[in-house]
């Protein structure tokens, strides 16, 4: 019997804030259905290893966020440039328009995903789109169609066409009830906002799919991820990024979290290259769908003084903003990533040291060029 997905028709506005920057995006909702999903019985189609001749076909969605651009950069290295397709519901900005391929798709008309799949002949799909934690807090209701029933769509049609699918989940996806040091792979998840809730659901959901339909479900926990080329957007992490902006500006920075507060964090080129090794990992290697990984755990006093060693004159203060704080209080200080490291090799590049002076560099070059012109 068909499925009839009825949802409610309208244009609606939000704020995309991801860890690492941020976003604005609508999104169009539609009346859709479709036939059940048709699943393909060759279980060796989800493993298949792609050779220089036969690269994989990619759809990132939600791509105009860092995490997506940066992705689609490096992929298009790897597969060749018309090989990445990168899809939002925005206008993109030249540079990224004149990259590589990009298509209009939003992830809530399912029809419009489907033809995009099948007209491109898409083998893997990376699904960056969803409404993060203080938006999300902000309008329940279109982050439970954004992240909810926008996942299955994207379950669906991954599933109907053997996709490989990557889905991120986050450090929000756990909560004060979880072990916070270290946080393990499985433990008690039971996350405190719409975007935890909903990132448990797309872990759990993508298990499912694998373990009944055969879905090759890929999902990797970023911590907070830190990247010179994106402004602070008011999230939790952000402080991270935020200091290396004050500090080069004009030496000094508030921070709105304790000083003691420790929080994992990583370096954006560590998480693309993490997100590209596990998606090639052959099937064999996985002994889980759902992998914490981890660089670094810090407190913003720790970053301060690795800050304060290249920038002698360097202050920082403290004004508590409690909603955060609580909300940091409640997230891991860090996370256990041995079956990564052990399962597919997962290792990390940037310690604390070259992240304070990759972040310094660039940022303050950054400057310099501003001031100057």
């Amino acid at each position: 019997m068909p499925v009839m997905r009825a949802l409610t028709k309208a244009a609606k506005q939000a704020l995309l804030t991801p860890e690492c920057g941020c976003r604005t995006a609508a999104f169009a909702v539609r009346t859709i259905s479709f036939s059940p999903r048709q699943v393909t019985s060759d279980a060796s189609f989800h493993s298949v290893s792609f050779s220089e001749t036969d690269h994989p076909k990619v759809l990132i969605t939600g791509g105009l966020g860092q995490l997506g651009v940066g992705l689609a950069k490096m992929l298009r290295k790897r597969f060749g440039n018309d090989n990445v397709i990168l899809s939002d519901i925005r206008k993109p900005p030249s540079h990224v328009f004149h990259s590589g391929p990009f298509i209009y798709s939003d992830i809530l008309d399912y029809k419009n995903l489907r033809e995009i799949v099948v007209n491109n002949r898409i083998t893997w799909l990376v699904h960056y789109s969803a409404l993060l934690s203080a938006v999300g807090e902000a309008n329940v209701q279109l982050a439970r169609e954004v992240n909810i029933t926008g996942l299955h769509n994207i379950l669906d049609i991954a599933s109907e066409h053997g996709l490989r699918l990557f889905v991120p989940s986050t450090i929000g996806a756990f909560g004060p009830t979880s072990p916070r040091d270290p946080t393990p792979d499985l433990c008690v998840q039971r996350p405190r906002t719409i975007y935890g809730v909903s990132k448990v659901h797309a872990e759990l959901m993508g298990e499912y799919y694998h373990h009944r339909y055969g879905l090759d479900f890929r999902c990797l926990r970023y911590p907070g991820i830190i990247s010179a080329d994106s402004q602070p957007g008011g999230g939790t992490t952000d402080y991270a990024v935020a200091i290396f902006h004050d500090a080069s500006k004009n030496g000094k920075f508030e921070c709105n979290l304790k000083p003691g507060t420790r929080l994992p964090m990583m370096y954006i080129d560590d998480c693309l290259r993490a997100t590209l090794e596990v998606m090639e990992a052959p099937t064999e290697q996985l002994s889980m769908r759902t992998y914490n990984i981890n660089a670094m755990s810090f407190s913003p006093e720790e970053l301060a003084a690795e800050v304060k060693k290249q920038m002698p004159d360097f202050q920082i203060t403290y004004n508590i903003d409690h909603v955060r704080q609580a909300i940091a209080d409640s997230w891991p200080m860090n996370f256990d990533d041995d079956n990564a490291r052990n399962d597919w090799g997962w290792k990390h590049d940037y310690d604390l040291p070259e992240l304070v002076t990759t972040m310094l560099n660039l940022i303050g070059s950054d400057s310099r060029l501003a001031h100057a012109n």
